[in-house]
């Protein structure tokens, strides 16, 4: 059955072509399963709660007839400003405007956020772009430029909000910058998502072709309800595509957890037992109340633009499980800097078990993808990444690392894998930071350097051990077998190449020598980040002669960095191999060259000399990579189906002895 929505009919319609709804809202307390929501083209100002479920073989689907003419916001205009003094303007809005929650007394909060960053989950917003919120109102009145935001020309635009508890009306004070406020479309956040259903195991739903944008959701952290703009709250097989996500207070898509009373945000609130023990409880908990992959995940994200998000582009933990994420255009994340500390990045996700995201494009984010434990059969395959580590040079300074580091392509943390990186293209000066282990690296361009690794084991005690343990699991299962630390090593490189970039000065500077357990700020393109750690031969030699209790050798080498694996690999302009590098190729002949242009349409095309100089090499299959040390698991697809590496970037044939990197040609 179909259902027709139009804003712009008259109320009391019936759903039917010649008679539609108003609001989807209204479809959506209707549609069953096998039902259409066709949606005309419009502004919906509404938070749409799906009801119902659709199954596999008849999901629920919601489509924007007119590709992205249909906008669901979670925002209202507000055009009875008051000029205050100078650029600043003044407008008072009732209370009851804001129904659940009001953003502009609700707090961003939550585990891993810097609680010292005064924002409220609401917005202010001019001709669609969002301000930056001060503490006081003389902020507003004298603004400064924000060295820590990326986009430092617009950071004069600021907002202060208080509330006149007489009359029960939010205040708003905000800085235009000498534009009238009246004469404009200024917007403010009142609804806290746009299309999340209410409850959970709302299952099957399809959201296709729609603008979905100005949420006040609250921070996603791994230990909490993780709600975004858009999401399924804790279901299975969701489908969203073709959409474009934006203006996010903090995340655009949660594919995440679901609320665990007793249990939410219990580091923060209760302080005295640490976020990490909270987040083994989390993963446990969730087992215990039915989480599988018969019940939850299996979700796809496809052919979506997803920008200008305050916190993730896409976030998820337990939830993500078994998901594609594919063709999207992820860019912008984070960029205002008005919330700082970990769950940031294009993409953030723990858990992501057998999670597929491949042939997306990840630039302009504060960090491309963050894998953060139990990754596990996890692929990142046939992506491009740019510009992900603090692209302008005016943020090149030691303040603007906010304990978080400068930003990389690919984050993998404290993680026993199988995680497999094939055919990707990174392009920022530090191209993947491996506190991990577990890890195969297949026919990748790296233009930059591999940072903290050996670090990122322990839970920054200064004295005390806080070695962090987290979840293994039953090979394409949410299972839980057992815990345990990363040792560091069990990693695999075959096929890649790596080119050192032109490290501009000030990223040099702001490095130096300060070293801590989370980063080691290396900017060498290479494997070398390797050196010091054994061969296979080495490795299990240290085995021999070993007779259990009372034995004169000690158990330390149970605790010790694991072997890495290599195999030809390529290096240039200066990038340098680790000290066991079997079968490679230095080239310190020729220069290598690299630009990506930026076509329209979001195409990409990169140009260089490198095809002209590299060499050929073996196949690489799953039999080649082994099996991930902790899990036992080897680096296969999602059914257990091994993976010949005979396909390039662009889905063309290698042959018997291909190139190094991702091209085939």
């Amino acid at each position: 059955m179909f259902y027709y929505v139009d804003c712009h009919a008259a109320p009391g319609g019936d759903g039917s072509r010649e008679h539609p709804f108003d609001r989807i809202q209204l479809a959506a307390e209707r549609a069953a399963a096998g039902d259409e929501v066709k949606v005309l083209p419009g502004i919906y100002r509404e938070e749409v709660s799906p009801v119902n479920a659709g199954t596999a073989d008849q999901p629920i689907c919601y489509s924007s007839v007119e590709p992205r003419g249909a906008v669901i916001t979670g925002a209202e205009i507000v055009d009875n400003w008051e000029p205050y003094e100078g650029d600043v303007w003044k407008t008072k809005v009732s209370n009851a405007i804001f129904g659940k929650r009001n953003p502009y007394t609700l707090r961003v909060f939550g585990d891993w956020l810097e609680q010292c960053v005064t924002a409220h989950t609401g917005d202010v917003f001019l001709n669609g772009k969002s301000f930056y919120e001060r503490d006081t109102l003389e902020e507003v009145l004298h603004p400064a430029f924000d060295d820590a935001s990326w986009d430092r020309d617009f950071t004069k635009h600021t907002w202060y909000t208080c509330q006149d508890e007489n009359k029960d009306e939010t205040i708003i004070f905000a800085n235009f910058q000498g534009k009238d406020p009246n004469k404009e479309c200024v917007e403010i956040t009142v609804r806290p998502h746009c299309f999340y259903p209410e409850q959970e195991h709302v299952n099957y739903i399809t959201l296709r072709g729609f603008v979905v944008k100005q949420a006040a959701t609250q921070w996603a952290p791994p230990t909490a309800l993780q709600e975004g703009m858009v999401g399924p709250h804790w279901s299975k097989g969701w489908v969203i595509e073709d959409c474009e996500i934006t203006e996010s207070k903090c995340s655009g898509i949660s594919l995440g957890k679901y609320y665990q009373e007793g249990n939410d945000n219990k580091w923060m609130l209760e302080k005295c037992k640490d976020g990490t023990q909270t987040q083994r409880d989390c993963s446990l908990i969730a087992q215990l109340d039915g989480w599988s992959k018969e019940t939850i995940g299996s979700h796809i994200v496809r052919n979506c633009d997803i920008h200008d998000c305050g916190q993730a582009g896409i976030v998820g933990n337990l939830g993500c499980v078994f998901s594609v994420i594919e063709n999207n255009h992820i860019h912008h994340i984070n960029n205002k800097r008005n919330l700082l500390g970990a769950e940031l990045g294009g993409i953030k996700f723990h858990a992501a078990i057998d999670v597929i995201i491949r042939n997306n494009q990840f630039h302009d984010c504060v960090r491309g993808v963050w894998l953060d434990w139990q990754c596990q059969g996890t692929r990142v395959s046939s992506n491009y990444f740019y510009n992900n580590c603090m692209p302008k040079d005016y943020l090149l300074k030691k303040e603007n690392k906010n304990g978080m580091g400068m930003g990389e392509d690919l984050f993998i943390e404290i993680a026993h894998g199988p995680t497999l990186v094939d055919n990707n293209v990174f392009l920022s000066e530090r191209s993947v930071r491996l506190a991990s282990q577990g890890v195969a690296f297949v026919h990748n361009l790296f233009y930059g350097s591999i940072t903290a690794v050996g670090r990122g084991a322990k839970n920054g005690s200064d004295t005390m051990d806080s070695t962090r343990y987290t979840p293994i699991h039953r090979p394409h299962s949410t299972d839980i077998t057992g815990f345990m630390s990363v040792l560091h090593g069990d990693v695999r490189f075959y096929n890649n190449v790596f080119v050192q970039p032109n490290v501009r000065q000030g990223l040099t500077d702001i490095c130096g020598l300060e070293w801590d357990q989370w980063d080691d700020e290396n900017l060498t393109a290479g494997t070398c980040c390797y050196n010091g750690y054994p061969t296979e031969e080495e490795w299990k030699s240290r085995y021999e002669g070993y007779c259990g209790q009372g034995s004169t050798i000690s158990r330390d080498i149970y605790y010790m960095p694991m072997p890495i694996w290599t195999g030809g690999n390529a290096f240039f302009n200066g990038a340098q191999p680790c000290d066991t590098e079997s079968d490679f190729v230095q080239d310190t002949e020729h220069e290598i060259v690299l630009e990506l242009e930026e076509k329209e349409a979001g195409r990409l095309q990169l140009h260089t000399n490198l095809m002209e100089y590299l060499p050929a090499g073996e196949l690489v299959s799953t039999d080649t990579l082994g099996m991930a040390f902790e899990p036992e698991e080897r680096f296969e697809g999602p059914d257990g189906e091994e993976i010949i590496f005979d396909m390039d970037i662009d889905g063309k044939k290698r042959p018997l002895h291909p190139a190094a990197g991702p091209f085939a040609e």
